[in-house]
């Protein structure tokens, strides 16, 4: 997914994917089960890949044919659909397509600003896509960086603390009553072990160090035998143990500090933007792990020509794992960020319109089962989707709640007809998937 490798242009990708499109728009037969609900779930999905400045629910009427957009705006709000069971169908989907034994899961997280308070979830917390603190929501996701591609496989919407200190504000935004606080790396356990359990192929997990400097979540993948490469920040305390050094603890930056000169080997964890990325690694054995075979390492980063700046990673992980693989491992982290700005350029994962905890899940839902399309379509064809940022007119625009939707704006359009019982309204010529469809 970066600008170096030979990729096909936005609107033939699109093109492309319109089988793959298709091939989506069936999964939601089994699990969406009016006919009306049915076809306006489809062209709710097609309209996420359509050439479409706003996914909202004007717009994607507009796309699809409709006179009013009530029934789109459905989609999320009124029609018998269980998001969970599409969620799964996606996963099968990207098994049988994408599905490799070398493949990595990714745990991250991304924010979505917000207006006001009312949205579930909503609050003033950090945002890595800000990059401040703001007003927002925030999704924990779940990446699979194949080597067949990358997709996004589940997601959780993060509630904090406060929001359950009234339960009428939680009940008004649909919050189920059972629902309690959990952390962050917690949301994430949760989605690497639904996936685990399903039998998804991974060699390896990987996150940040929000999550690689919870204690719990390590524990529990290595309880289930899942190698992990994990960041975690320099003062990250670990245990050493025989042969590989003295019992005790020890800091990740100390363990830095001592590693020879002739330990490092520089390696490229993946493409980026500029072409491969290269820094100089290095992996030290701290302690053998209770599974037989097995081992838990600090892995090192660090840049080429400014020595001082590290990174740090802990490793569980089979004894026979070579460094090329560790680092590969690592490298995929970056995936999800790339995933991030394509889900959001191309098909509208932060466009959504709604307030409640079901309309989130919903529209999130869709959105990664359009991405995974978008990446299987172009798969087939050769190419790889490109990353593309939005086009949004505004943060205004961005930020807006259903309350405030309205008419798209007047365009050059011209008449076909739509879906048999609706009424036909002007479309605009530059759809791609829809048209292609």
């Amino acid at each position: 997914m970066s600008a170096a490798c030979s990729c096909l242009p936005e609107v033939r990708i699109a093109a492309a994917g319109a089988a793959a499109v298709e091939a989506a728009a069936g999964l939601l037969e089994p699990h969406v089960r009016r006919p009306e609900a049915r076809r306006h779930a489809a062209d709710y999905l097609r309209g996420l890949i359509a050439d479409v400045e706003r996914k909202n629910g004007w717009q994607l009427a507009e796309q699809a044919g409709y006179v009013h957009p009530r029934g789109i705006q459905r989609v999320l709000a009124r029609y018998a659909w269980d998001a969970d069971a599409i969620r799964d169908a996606l996963r099968r989907w990207v098994v049988a397509e994408l599905g490799d034994a070398r493949a990595v899961l990714v745990v991250d997280e991304t924010g979505f600003p917000k207006q006001g308070r009312h949205s579930a979830g909503v609050a003033r917390q950090y945002s890595g896509t800000l990059g401040k603190i703001a007003n927002c929501q925030v999704g924990v996701f779940l990446g699979y960086a194949s080597p067949r591609g990358h997709v996004g496989l589940d997601r959780v919407l993060f509630v904090p603390q406060e929001w359950f200190a009234d339960r009428d504000r939680c009940r008004r935004a649909g919050l189920p009553d059972a629902l309690t606080h959990r952390t962050k790396p917690r949301l994430a356990l949760e989605l690497l072990e639904r996936t685990l359990d399903a039998g998804v192929p991974a060699a390896w997990v990987t996150g940040d160090e929000v999550y690689g400097s919870d204690g719990n979540l390590r524990r529990a993948l290595e309880a289930r035998g899942q190698a992990y490469v994990l960041a975690v920040r320099s003062n990250e305390s670990t245990t050493t143990w025989p042969p590989y050094g003295p019992p005790g603890q020890v800091r990740t930056a100390d363990v830095a500090a001592a590693v020879p000169a002739a330990a490092w080997q520089r390696l490229s964890c993946g493409e980026g933007a500029q072409g491969p990325r290269w820094y100089d690694w290095a992996v030290v054995p701290l302690r053998p792990a209770l599974r037989a075979g097995w081992l838990h390492a600090v892995l090192l980063r660090r840049h080429p020509e400014r020595v001082d700046e590290l990174a740090y990673y802990l490793v569980y992980a089979p004894a026979t794992a070579a460094l090329p693989e560790i680092v590969r491992a690592a490298g995929a982290r970056w995936t999800i960020d790339d995933l991030f700005k394509l889900a959001k350029g191309q098909v509208g994962l932060d466009h959504y319109e709604v307030r409640s905890w079901q309309g989130w899940y919903r529209h999130v839902t869709l959105a990664l089962l359009a991405l995974a399309a978008l990446t299987i379509g172009a798969r087939k064809k050769g190419g790889r989707p490109v990353p593309a940022t939005s086009r949004s007119r505004s943060r205004k625009s961005a930020d807006s709640s259903s309350g405030s939707s309205g008419p798209p704006r007047a365009r050059r359009t011209r008449s076909w007809r739509g879906p048999v019982g609706v009424d036909p309204i002007r479309s605009s010529p530059s759809t791609t998937i829809a048209g292609a469809a």
